[in-house]
């Protein structure tokens, strides 16, 4: 006599929520996602001299960048900043790039 067991095992529910304006709703969340990327790649100081951080929504990313310090009176400051781009739906970190 041959028997076959079936297992039934109960359906797995995978609960996942979709924040209606995406996981990156506001410049504040894309400025701080910003910072927690940068750190480990640029360190501390130098991501603490580009302060204060801009974040500009184009076309459903996150551009933020960095700011340069003021150049002395009679000097003109040459240099880059640092940049992100940040999906504002999934977060993906799309590019990271400190300019030159």
């Amino acid at each position: 006599m041959i028997v076959w067991a079936v297992a039934c095992a109960p359906a797995v529910r995978v609960h996942s929520y979709y924040p209606p304006n995406g996981y990156v709703p506001n410049e504040e969340t894309a400025i701080r996602i910003a910072e927690a990327v940068w750190l480990p790649i640029y360190g501390r100081e130098v991501v603490s001299k580009e302060k204060p951080f801009v974040a500009e929504l184009r076309n459903g990313v996150w551009i933020v960048s960095g700011s340069l310090p003021k150049a002395p009176e009679g000097f003109e400051m040459i240099g880059g900043t640092l940049e992100i781009e940040i999906s504002k739906s999934d977060g993906r970190i799309l590019r990271v790039s400190h300019g030159e």
